[in-house]
């Protein structure tokens, strides 16, 4: 590995492209490095996962609109779409958005957090959808799925984006210029200018993750894949981008993220070295904000250690700025106290997901978020008795450069009214690849068979687990394979009439 450090420069010193961050992407973008295979093992892993979390969302009302907006666009010999019959091709960028869209709904797939946030795996929605419609084989995906994990973790260790209240999207849309770059073997002009642009075109604020938090949640990725693709295709006929997009003059670090004055450092491997970053990051066992996973298992073990919930006076959460102030009371947002607040404000409530997971022992990635539940009398009484702090001890775990070290739970005192009180602490999710018990491939089969129970047929899921750990020897148009047909007639679910497309 090697580390790039990059600063704003006057337009007057011409920065050379070859100096700039995004042509130094390009390049690990456009290399022939050979293929790790605990790497390539993990992506077959992720894209089980995605296609887990795709298929259990695709009733809501966020995919249903999305699919059918890409069903507005169909393409020979394109990709495919979740759920609908692989013999029905659409245009990639459209897949993407739907696909990507069923990916996200439920924040239930894979994470990496360091000096900013990420969900890695929305990079295989748009890298896939390009490789079906171009007719690539299953090898050119991992090499488009290797490359956008590495890029995106590397990114988020490096460059801060929510700290300027810049969505993490900012991210992924020059991860995935970078991972097409791969999977279509581009030259390292054509990526650097696809990187630029997809970069100039994702930037969005956090608001989309702030007060009433909408269904834009699921969309926001799978905008920035389709961007992305568009950016690359724009690049591959020979159009240009702003640049230098990082260390311009007036670029995103001047004028979005810290300004003229800052310094940054992005890890990039070096060139021909084997990508491994996708071997850092890591998928959730519940349903909720990442930042939660480790909460939810501590609050199922107390679950067992407490006879009347009734009897819990208050909670004292003692956590990382993160978790304090994103998903705790430190973010100042009554939503996340509202019974009444969407799906999407709840996952990103620990407040709420401590009391449900204290209060039920468990986690249901569609119960634990009715409105019933929500509103559950004991459930809002409980709700309301926890308070987060941050305490500077996580904080600093939260980002211990050590992958080994690094913690995103914290430690919980619960007094009860006869004045005793219970502690407890936690610092990974059972689930992480440090926990207690992480994530194997049996483990990420298992969570495909229980979400997609009921809704594909037990052929199709045999079928499909089959196909896709056999994903090195698919070959080329043969990746629709990794699509996933439903029991139901989608098509004829149109969420809603009132539509342009």
């Amino acid at each position: 590995m090697r580390n790039i450090k990059l600063k704003v420069h006057k337009s007057a010193s011409r920065l050379k492209k070859e100096d700039q961050l995004a042509w130094k992407i390009a390049e690990i973008a456009s290399d022939e490095a050979p293929l790790n295979e605990d790497s390539i093992d993990m992506v077959i892993n992720r894209i089980i996962d995605n296609a887990a979390v795709a298929i259990a969302s695709l009733q809501r009302k966020p995919v249903s609109s999305a699919r059918d907006m890409a069903l507005a666009h169909p393409r020979e010999h394109g990709a495919t779409v979740f759920g609908i019959n692989s013999d029905q091709r659409f245009h990639c960028e459209w897949a993407a958005w739907a696909n990507g869209t069923a990916v996200r709904e439920l924040d239930f797939h894979d994470t990496f957090l360091a000096s900013d946030y990420s969900h890695p795996g929305d990079n295989i929605p748009p890298i896939l959808a390009v490789a079906q419609q171009k007719n690539l084989s299953g090898i050119d995906l991992i090499r488009g799925i290797i490359t956008g994990y590495e890029i995106q973790v590397n990114l988020v260790k490096g460059i801060c984006l929510h700290k300027h209240k810049i969505d993490h999207i900012a991210h992924l849309g020059p991860s995935v210029a970078a991972g097409l770059g791969s999977l279509l073997k581009l030259n390292t002009e054509t990526i650097y200018q696809s990187i630029q642009q997809a970069l100039h075109t994702t930037i969005s604020t956090r608001q989309s993750r702030k007060g009433q938090i909408s269904s834009w949640k699921a969309f926001a990725p799978s905008h920035a894949g389709k961007l992305a693709i568009e950016a690359v295709d724009r690049a591959m006929r020979g159009e240009g981008s702003p640049s230098p997009i990082y260390e311009g003059e007036d670029s995103v670090i001047a004028y979005v993220l810290s300004g003229s004055k800052a310094k940054y450092t992005v890890p990039l491997p070096k060139i021909n070295e084997e990508k491994k970053a996708i071997l850092e990051t890591y998928t959730k066992e519940h349903s909720a904000e990442y930042q939660a996973q480790a909460w939810i298992d501590l609050a199922r073990g107390l679950n067992k250690k407490i006879n009347n919930i009734s009897n819990i006076k208050k909670i004292e959460i003692h956590t990382s700025h993160h978790t304090h102030n994103v998903i705790g009371t430190g973010a100042n947002d009554p939503q996340k106290m509202d019974p009444n607040a969407s799906r999407e404000t709840l996952d990103h409530s620990i407040m709420y997901i401590f009391a449900v997971a204290l209060e039920d022992g468990n986690w249901h990635h569609i119960n634990s978020y009715t409105p019933q539940r929500a509103n559950k009398k004991s459930t809002v009484d409980l709700w309301k008795k926890i308070k987060t702090f941050e305490d500077k001890k996580w904080t600093k775990k939260y980002h211990d450069p050590n992958p080994k070290k690094k913690c995103f739970g914290g430690r919980v005192i619960i007094k009860m009214k006869d004045g005793s009180k219970i502690e407890d602490q936690l610092g990974i999710a059972d689930a992480h690849p440090n926990g207690k018990r992480p994530f194997k491939r049996q483990n990420y089969i298992n969570k495909f068979k229980t979400l997609t129970a009921n809704i594909i047929d037990q052929k199709e899921s045999e079928r499909f687990l089959e196909d896709v750990q056999n994903l090195k020897e698919i070959n080329k148009s043969e990746l629709h394979k990794l699509n996933v047909e439903v029991v139901s007639d989608l098509q004829k679910q149109r969420s809603s009439k009132n539509s342009i497309f």
